[in-house]
């Protein structure tokens, strides 16, 4: 009988469920949220102008995603002297990024044998048109500094994604939702948004 195991210490606060059609344990995480598992389970998310990395360890099989939006402060693109925090305020996404990474390894991932896949950055509330776009260039950047290959993306573009990710084996799975039946999604990423200031597509994305 499938049943909910224990979170890894520090994510007990994530939502789980079973997902009784795909017969598996799902963590749905929100903005500002991470989840890191050993599990054989999902991690689910909605994204609109945010970005998810999802990172695993591709020969021991622990992983996880995350999700984050950076204040954009009237910039278009990431500034050259980006990695200056004071310039740019990205200091979430560094955490977001950083705390993901080292929650990974401190449960036994192996830094070498870390891939990722990214997804987001759309366009879907007019007037913060351009912070898509400064997430996109944040997480280029920041995963080539950090040696940390990118294997696939579905970035950009005017969609909300829902997005599955399976950290044992590293495959996602992208639903682009062509049609918003309410305003959650833009009035989540408004006030996620209002709280922090107060593409080579590859083969293996699969669409569902």
């Amino acid at each position: 009988m499938l049943e909910i195991r224990p979170a890894i210490s520090g994510f007990d606060s994530i939502k789980r469920y079973i997902d009784k059609s795909r017969h598996i344990v799902v963590a749905k995480i929100l903005p500002g949220e991470l989840y890191v598992t050993r599990e054989n389970e999902l991690v689910s998310t909605v994204l609109g102008s945010c970005i998810s990395a999802c990172i695993w360890d591709e020969k021991l099989g622990i992983g996880g995603m995350n999700h984050f939006m950076l204040p954009v402060q009237g910039q278009h693109h990431m500034p050259d002297d980006w990695t200056n925090e004071m310039s740019y305020s990205c200091r979430y996404g560094h955490w977001a990024m950083e705390f993901l990474i080292n929650e990974i390894i401190k449960n036994g991932g192996i830094r070498s044998n870390l891939l990722a896949k990214v997804f987001g950055g759309g366009k879907i509330v007019a007037h913060m048109s351009d912070v898509g776009l400064g997430n996109i260039d944040f997480i280029r950047h920041y995963l080539r500094n950090e040696e940390i290959p990118v294997v696939s993306h579905d970035v950009g573009g005017p969609w909300p994604r829902k997005i599955l990710f399976h950290p044992n084996s590293g495959v996602a799975k992208v639903k682009r939702l062509k049609a918003l039946h309410n305003n959650t999604i833009e009035q989540r990423e408004k006030a996620y948004f209002n709280n922090l200031t107060e593409q080579d597509d590859s083969s293996d994305i699969e669409l569902f």
